[in-house]
């Protein structure tokens, strides 16, 4: 109970100070006109409230990643905590906030581009491909569990929930911002927050004992904690999935200032999501065993319904298919309209990005295969999705790490690097040791994983030295002049 307590507080207490500190390195500046008032395309660009901005960013971010992952990641126990506490302030919230400030910055820009003009044309080339994978696997996954349920519960076969799930998509794709995705969002944002909040209360003043910090891996199946568990809890921790999302938003702000609240707030939000499912599930189950067992006979969305049924009641049985069904499918219409934008801006030297037919041709060329794979086993798809995902947000720490430098921000880079080098090893671990990477020994997984994070280091060093010199230099021309 007192580590479940104490992890709030510490989530919300990183968005009180560390939140600023981010901010400060960012160095927002309100009197600059933010793109939704430059551009206003009446499409992607147009200013929003903050509070919009927040909720549409937590459904962009979340839908049931925070609570399916957070779910899987108990199994390891409480030392989950750990990870969702400090990954959210210092990863995270990191990653959040500079994904979506630096596409501010640049008039709106993609994640592909921001990419490019920091880490150079072949980072930026690489990174379109491992986006635009990591999105339509993203929309597949998200597409087939909550037609799966929706076959269950209706006549309709899972077919037909597909087409009708993915004309939704096509649709929220093509229309302006603030047309469809501006008006629901913040509806589905309350369900997920209310769901959240009202397990939360149960688990604190019902019949319930949290079980508190122990570093010990409790994983029933004996996986280890690195870097399974980093890869499990992405959502509510840190996410490169955020990444390809946060210019949604960032066309949308009215001044820079908003920033701290809709990024690395709606990132804290999320973790503390998290942070109620994970301890819901090691405490509803009786212990790991248990939710492994409840896992392994009715998946995640089982497990959900379960446990919101029986801690709601009837209420929390409907909230629970409402969410297993709504949540998902926010998370893949703005993955398709993300993947759709980052297109559009790959091949604006061919076709005009500004009319419609070639809106409608983009979101077609990415939808087609999208739907051809969520007609696939969908849990296979999630065992790509998790090394992909965690791949693309160590680049984009590795980017705002490049783009402190070379603002020439003091010591504020290690705020990216820290977290950089981390997730470097956790990647490289990951694909070396897991059944679809090389499925290596373990110890000569990490073994491997540490030497590729000790040259990264080195690389890393080598930057800051360069950047140091060149910044003398420049001191030195100053003076001269």
């Amino acid at each position: 109970m007192a580590t479940f307590l104490g992890s709030i507080i510490l989530l919300l207490a990183g968005y009180a100070v560390y939140s600023k500190v981010i901010e400060k390195a960012f160095k927002i500046d309100d009197t600059r006109e933010t793109p939704a008032y430059t551009v206003n395309d009446g499409m992607d660009y147009v200013p929003m409230s903050w509070w919009k901005g927040w909720l549409i960013q937590l459904l962009n971010i979340a839908g049931l990643g925070p609570i399916f992952g957070a779910v899987a990641g108990a199994l390891y126990g409480p030392v989950a905590f750990i990870w969702i506490v400090f990954g959210s302030i210092f990863a995270g919230g990191v990653h959040d906030y500079f994904s979506g400030m630096l596409s501010l910055k640049h008039k709106g820009a993609q994640f592909p581009q921001i990419v490019g003009k920091y880490l150079g044309t072949f980072a930026r080339k690489s990174i379109v491909i491992i986006s635009l994978i990591l999105m339509i696997l993203v929309t597949a996954a998200f597409t087939a569990g909550p037609a799966q349920l929706i076959a269950q519960i209706t006549p309709i076969p899972f077919i037909g929930a597909l087409v009708i799930v993915f004309a939704y998509f096509f649709i929220a794709a093509v229309m302006p911002i603030n047309k469809i995705i501006g008006k629901i969002y913040p509806i589905f944002g309350a369900i997920i927050i209310f769901m959240a909040v009202a397990v939360g209360v149960v688990l604190l003043f019902g019949n319930y004992t949290i079980p508190n910090l122990t570093l010990s891996n409790l994983h029933p199946g004996e996986l280890p904690v690195w870097p399974l568990l980093m890869v499990t809890i992405s959502c509510g921790a840190l996410s490169g999935f955020h990444s390809t999302q946060s210019p949604i938003v960032s066309r949308t702000m009215k001044k820079e200032s908003e920033g701290r609240k809709i990024f690395y707030g709606a990132m804290i939000g999320e973790g503390v999501i998290a942070l109620v499912w994970a301890a819901a599930g090691m405490t509803f189950f009786g212990g790991t065993g248990g939710l492994q067992a409840a896992l392994a006979a009715g998946g995640p969305a089982g497990v959900i319904n379960e446990m919101s049924s029986t801690m709601l009641g009837t209420f929390g049985g409907i909230l629970a298919i409402l969410a297993v069904i709504i949540l998902p499918i926010t998370t893949g219409d703005t993955a398709l309209r993300s993947s759709r934008m980052i297109i559009m801006e790959s091949v604006s030297k061919w076709f005009d990005p500004d009319k419609k037919r070639t809106v409608v041709m983009a979101t077609v060329v990415l939808g087609v295969p999208a739907f051809l794979l969520s007609t696939i086993d969908y849990s296979f798809l999630w065992r790509y999705v998790g090394g992909t995902n965690q791949l693309t947000a160590t680049i984009m720490l590795w980017v705002v790490v490049s783009y402190l430098l070379k603002e020439g921000r003091a010591h504020a880079h290690i705020l990216a690097g820290i977290p950089a080098l981390f997730m470097t090893g956790v990647v490289a671990t990951y694909f070396l040791y897991a059944p679809e990477g090389l499925n290596l020994d373990y110890t000569l997984s990490i073994t491997i994983g540490g030497i590729i994070t000790f040259i990264v280091f080195l690389m890393y060093i080598r930057q800051i030295v360069r950047h140091r010199e060149i910044a003398v230099k420049n001191v030195v021309v100053e003076t001269n002049n």
